[in-house]
């Protein structure tokens, strides 16, 4: 069959249309439970459980649980190790390059270092800052930097020298960062009901932005090459996209109760938002400025932390058992249900 000119640019015109529509169109998910890992009870008793990191070019998976942390093979599920010795951990952050993971203590108000090879203990950085909580690697300017919430703070390491660079004052309660690798940090403030940019090379505050209609900010994640921020919070219970470059709200979903976990894979274009409601929110990123919500999934209750591995997929997220919450108080108002020990497990959902 013989085209002109103008038949053959018309049909190169449709097939590029239709090329765009096709990446732009929300995919098929359907992401169901794959597998329940139980584990053994934290040493020290209690019942604590935080951030998931995944490590998918060695295919571990760091689980924190109290007193220490749990690392897991990605594929099979085993435990590989326990990275011990911890009073109430939070995060875990790698620096690839220098064979060392960071972990927070809160309790302790310290910064443990171990050996990604070996998982042993090598060394800490005391913070001094109550509440250590989530933890972050900038590897534009290559510092550690962790986020201490009840200090209103973030602690600026030196992961080489192991030592304290500088804290930077936040005002207000903060939670959890994402890095845009060029630069830039951005952190929700749970009390100030805004996002601070941070300029990880002069450690200064750049901008702080308003998340309304979204309230207590906690939960955070970025698309770095379209330059937007997903950010998440509690009440409200709203999940934002915002442009990383001057905080415009350009989208927002009403999500459900106690949000703690918000992760993007740029090879999807796919958003997971986890709540302690026991339900993941998946949209999809269908252009810049557009987002679909494609599915819900229905988990657990209190599996509001968790990550993805990349190459598989697969979501992680941590839960237990809870007592029903106490009754209400003036001072607490909402309390929320207990978690039992001896019940924790990561649970496993994939597609």
């Amino acid at each position: 069959m013989k085209f002109s000119s103008f038949g053959r640019l018309a049909l190169g015109v449709s097939f590029l249309l239709f090329g765009a529509y096709t990446l732009a169109s929300p995919p098929a998910v359907n992401y169901h439970l794959l597998k329940k890992v139980p584990l053994a009870a934290a040493p020290g008793g209690g019942e604590y459980f935080d951030y998931i990191t995944v490590d998918p070019e060695a295919r571990r998976v760091y689980v924190s649980h109290g007193t220490e942390v749990v690392v897991l093979n990605a594929d099979d599920y085993t435990v590989v190790g326990t990275i011990p010795g911890l009073q109430r951990c939070h995060g875990v952050a790698l620096v690839k390059g220098l064979n060392k993971g960071f972990i927070t203590d809160g309790e302790a108000q310290k910064v443990l270092i171990f050996d990604l090879k070996t998982l042993k203990v090598t060394g800490e950085v005391k913070t001094n800052q109550p509440d250590t909580d989530s933890i972050i690697y900038d590897p534009a300017s290559k510092y550690i930097f962790t986020f201490n919430g009840d200090s209103h703070n973030s602690t600026v390491i030196d992961p080489v020298k192991a030592t304290v660079v500088k804290n930077i004052d936040l005002v207000g309660a903060v939670e959890f960062p994402a890095v845009d690798g060029k630069g830039m940090l951005y952190d929700n403030n749970e009390d100030k009901n805004d996002v601070v940019a941070i300029d990880t090379k002069t450690l200064e505050i750049k901008n702080r932005w308003p998340v309304a209609p979204e309230g207590q900010a906690v939960a955070m994640a970025i698309d770095a090459k379209n330059r937007r921020l997903f950010s998440a919070g509690r009440n409200p219970q709203f999940m934002v996209m915002m442009d990383a470059d001057n905080g415009k709200i350009i989208q927002s979903f009403p999500i459900t109760a106690g949000v703690d976990a918000t992760v993007f894979e740029p090879a999807t274009g796919l958003l997971f938002v986890s709540t302690r409601e026991g339900m993941i929110h998946i949209f999809h990123e269908d252009s810049p400025d557009k987002l679909s919500e494609v599915e819900k999934v229905k988990t657990e209750y209190g599996a509001k932390t968790m990550q993805i591995d990349p190459k598989t997929h697969n979501l992680f997220l941590s839960t237990s058992d809870f007592d029903p919450p106490a009754a209400p108080t003036e001072k607490q108002p909402h309390p929320l249900a207990r978690a039992k020990p001896g019940n924790f497990r990561v649970l496993v959902y994939g597609r």
